[in-house]
């Protein structure tokens, strides 16, 4: 298991900033019980192994006018590799588009897009999603509302499980 490179004040290191990034190194060493140097050494050891990839604000979207959010559901006509990372590019290159996952099943992609009116998602749909090279088949579902959206892994999960097979 993937956890298991990591030891306890590791997991405890990552489980705090992915709480709360933006807390100071001291405050993050007294919360895992190390002095400050080594906490620091560890942080950086972390982000230089690719555990941390970054620190971001969660801003609220509809506070800043984006109303509409959309999940939306592609199939392709091709699925050799060439074709899945051409259609990831295309993803990357179009601001509506927050999050692009690969799926296994029915549906090629998952799409998170968000837009400030019903209007400006439906030209985005219109004039580049459905229209763009490759794409077979679009389905849509909007938001109503959203009941959870907690970035990262749960640590808890993680420390019962390594505790079951240590």
């Amino acid at each position: 298991m993937a956890g298991t490179r990591l030891d306890a004040i590791d997991r405890k290191i990552l489980a705090e900033l992915q709480a709360d990034g933006r807390m100071t190194n001291v405050e993050l060493a007294k919360r895992v019980g190390i002095s400050a140097p080594p906490c620091l050494r560890r942080v950086r050891t972390l982000e230089d192994s690719g555990f941390i990839k970054g620190y971001h604000a969660q801003v609220d979207s509809r506070e800043l006018g984006f109303e509409v959010q959309v999940f939306a559901m592609v199939g392709l006509v091709s699925q050799a590799e060439a074709d899945l990372t051409a259609f990831e590019n295309l993803c990357r290159s179009w601001p509506l588009v927050r999050e692009c996952h690969m799926l296994n099943g029915e549906v090629d992609f998952i799409l998170k897009c968000v837009a400030p009116d019903l209007s400006t998602f439906q030209s985005f749909l219109t004039g580049q999603l459905t229209s763009a090279e490759n794409v077979a088949s679009v389905k849509t579902s909007l938001v109503i509302r959203g009941a959870k959206d907690e970035p990262g892994v749960p640590f808890d999960i993680l420390e019962e499980r390594l505790s079951r097979t240590a």
